[in-house]
């Protein structure tokens, strides 16, 4: 018999009852419903292209409006600076995955029990009529 070494994951309070309290320098939305019938489950606005930068306020802004851990990114190789292996979060370590196949407009996040999460990402520096805080608005303009 070979032994096997188990990480029990400590879950994350859960927020369902309450509307999460999010950093306000992160841009992003998530639909309320994940009803998993539209492209994309929410919107985010990052500040640059920098991965290294933008991905660890996203992920703990996802954490905590989830309730659940992040466990992996994945994003297009071509449309981020910087992209690291790895990110710290809040006692574990978050793999990053890029491709060249998947959809530069898109970041997909995975909790843990798999479930995933993929936002579509607006290019920084985007102008546009909408508000920067309907970011519902914005990702139905950029859309068309």
């Amino acid at each position: 018999m070979t032994p096997s070494i188990t990480t029990q994951r400590s879950p994350l309070p859960s927020v369902a009852s309450a509307m999460p309290q999010i950093d306000q320098a992160v841009r992003f939305s998530l639909d309320p419903a994940l009803d998993r019938r539209a492209v994309a489950d929410g919107v985010w606005w990052p500040y640059s292209r920098d991965a290294g930068a933008e991905l660890p306020g996203l992920i703990a802004a996802v954490d905590q409006w989830m309730g659940r851990a992040t466990m992996r990114v994945s994003l297009h190789a071509d449309a981020w600076d910087d992209i690291p292996h790895r990110i710290p979060a809040r006692g574990r370590q978050i793999r990053v995955g890029w491709f060249r196949h998947s959809d530069p407009r898109m970041v997909t996040l995975t909790l843990d029990g798999f479930e995933q999460v993929t936002l579509l990402v607006v290019p920084p520096g985007t102008e546009t009529r909408a508000n920067a805080t309907d970011l519902s608005g914005l990702a139905a303009e950029l859309l068309v």
